[in-house]
């Protein structure tokens, strides 16, 4: 075949380049174009220009739309839209679009201070829990974001997609639409000395060790995706401690049987306010040792199965939406199953569903 005939053989396509970029918090970073007609807004990005790579389109189009100069730390998502997807805008002459999504990482106080819009082209930028960003993007633009950033959280491979959907094995994050809720209340910091007499203690949660240093953390379903958090829940009257208080909710929600529990510290609540407005009251955390995990069963207190995931102590403090004070806690957290029964402090791993059936423990 001859060159030239063979070039237009070739397959053609639009190549985009887009960044995963948060706050603190894990809010993700948004911003919105003045040229859309349907008012949905964008990931920081842009068109990759003839014979630009797509990681520096990246870098060169967040420093156009926000004044920032970003390191790209990974591939988080690749994405293949095909020319006939109902996203289109209508009369849009699109061959297909190769996205790639990188990871911006996370900002800073001063750097979200920092950022500049081109006004011409942007008109706001916001930084959103996932669950509301998915309402500002187009369809497909929210299930690319979504894979992307849960990549990132579950320090998974890099994830592809067709058209906004996984071609491969669906992450144990996606599986279970998982999402981060930003919980202001965990700027109050983590007091490390007995709960003083005048409080109440009326919530209790435990960071639950398996032997690989991973902790389990379950995520309640609901009709805008599913909420990670450690087991745990309210003191009731029948509870003679908090401890006893983390055993039975860490066996209904997660089937998790533990020993060995330590108490981390307290975090004040000052309103009561979720317990119907009762006052000035403590938060427990604790770290416990998990020694079985049963088949996975309906919690009796919300008539719904919890997925049951095995995280990192960092990863869950992301999953949480504790901020720093949260990334404090999980190493915290960490040294005291390091320090109390050996344990070794997982760093780096792939989040993993617990299985149906349970896990046996060695």
């Amino acid at each position: 075949m001859p060159a030239a005939q063979y070039a237009t053989s070739r397959h053609a396509a639009w190549i985009g380049a887009a960044a995963i970029i948060t706050d603190e918090v894990g809010r993700v970073l948004l911003v919105h174009p003045t040229y859309r007609k349907d008012d949905s807004w964008l990931l920081p990005g842009g068109v990759v220009e003839a014979g630009e790579h797509p990681h520096v389109t990246c870098q060169r189009e967040i420093t156009e739309e926000l004044g920032l100069n970003l390191p790209l730390s990974a591939v988080l998502a690749v994405h293949s839209f095909s020319p006939h997807h109902p996203d289109l805008q209508p009369g849009t002459p699109c061959p297909g679009e190769v996205r790639f999504v990188f990871d911006g990482g996370t900002l800073t106080p001063d750097q979200v201070e920092a950022i500049r819009l081109p006004r011409e082209e942007l008109s706001a930028h916001a930084f959103l829990e996932t669950r509301d960003a998915v309402q500002r993007l187009r369809p497909v633009d929210g299930q690319i974001m979504l894979a992307a950033y849960r990549a990132r959280l579950g320090n998974t491979a890099t994830a592809h997609l067709a058209d906004g959907r996984h071609i491969v094995d669906v992450p144990a994050l996606d599986r279970h639409d998982v999402h981060v809720r930003y919980r202001p209340l965990w700027d109050s910091p983590l007091h490390r000395g007995p709960v003083p007499e005048r409080l109440p203690v009326q919530q209790a949660w435990g960071w639950c060790f398996v032997p690989d240093g991973r902790i389990v953390v379950v995520a309640d379903p609901g009709p805008r995706g599913a909420l990670p958090m450690l087991p745990g829940g309210t003191v009731e009257t029948t509870d003679a401690t908090p401890e006893d208080t983390l055993y039975r909710e860490a066996a209904e929600e997660a089937q998790l049987y533990l020993a060995d529990p330590v108490r981390l510290g307290w975090v004040l609540d000052e309103t009561g306010e979720v317990y119907g407005g009762v006052g000035p009251n403590a938060r427990l955390r604790l770290a416990a040792r998990v020694t079985a995990i049963g088949p996975a069963a309906v919690d009796p207190a919300t008539g719904r199965p919890f997925a049951r995931l095995l995280v990192t102590p960092a990863q869950a403090a992301a999953l949480l939406g504790w901020g720093p004070p949260g990334a404090r806690q999980a190493q915290l957290a960490a040294e005291t199953a390091r320090k109390h029964w050996g344990l070794p402090i997982a760093r780096t791993a792939a989040v993993e569903e617990i299985p149906g059936e349970g896990m046996r423990l060695s």
